[in-house]
């Protein structure tokens, strides 16, 4: 077992606090081609195949515990088996599941801790996984020049879009750094290799400072290639 540093949300959600909550060393992981889960997010879930209906039945009498995970490229071939995924995911808890009357569910998942795998089981009709956390240091803080280029940067790309206006919340002082940088690793509109990518960074900074080379590179194509030859 082990034992999520945090605390549960407490008035504002922007807080990041969460309870501390026992993790399992083995959990259930449920891999998608194109969803790639962060700490201090939170993701809702419509589950209708049958072995992921009884992921969410044992995970909700049991740990309430569930790993996300992203399928590498090939895995059409054997989606309806255990296609390969990229060892480095997050698992949450259910945080709420709603039952539909034909068997299928909504749930919601809190982000708790990225982690890796250790081994993979296969001996249920869904995957399982021996994971060992990889938890951000929890003192660790983004420079304030580093968080304010960040938001400059986004406030950029963000000029032209319509809901422009909804990410304004996030740019609040009161934001935690960690709230504010998975947030936007979530959210923005990068591939899911892209956003793989800024989940396996080694901590806050360094996935802070890959989403805003992210962050460039689509304010650019944005803008167009104007000026380069």
């Amino acid at each position: 077992m082990q034992i999520d540093r945090e605390r549960e949300p407490k008035g504002r959600a922007s807080s990041g606090r969460v309870e501390p909550f026992p993790i399992p060393n083995r959990v259930p992981v449920f891999p998608l081609p194109n969803v790639v889960f962060f700490p201090k997010t939170y993701l809702p879930l419509h589950i209708f195949e049958p072995r992921y209906r009884q992921m969410v039945a044992d995970a909700a009498m049991g740990h309430r515990c569930i790993a996300m995970a992203l399928l590498k490229e090939g895995w059409e071939t054997d989606y309806y088996g255990n296609p390969a995924i990229y060892p480095t995911l997050c698992v949450g808890r259910i945080m709420s599941a709603q039952p539909l009357s034909d068997g299928r569910s909504n749930i919601l998942l809190q982000g708790l801790e990225r982690c890796d795998i250790q081994e993979e089981h296969f001996e249920k009709p869904y995957r399982e996984a021996t994971i060992q956390l990889t938890p951000q240091p929890s003192e660790e803080r983004l420079a304030a020049g580093v968080r304010r280029a960040l938001v400059e940067l986004l406030s950029r790309y963000l000029q032209t879009r319509e809901d422009n206006t909804a990410w304004q919340g996030f740019f609040r002082d009161d934001v935690s750094d960690d709230v504010l940088v998975n947030t936007l690793s979530t959210y923005l509109e990068c591939t899911p290799l892209e956003k793989q990518f800024l989940l396996e960074a080694e901590g806050l900074v360094q996935r802070a400072r890959r989403l805003n080379d992210l962050i460039q590179f689509m304010l650019h194509d944005q803008q167009g290639a104007g000026g380069w030859e």
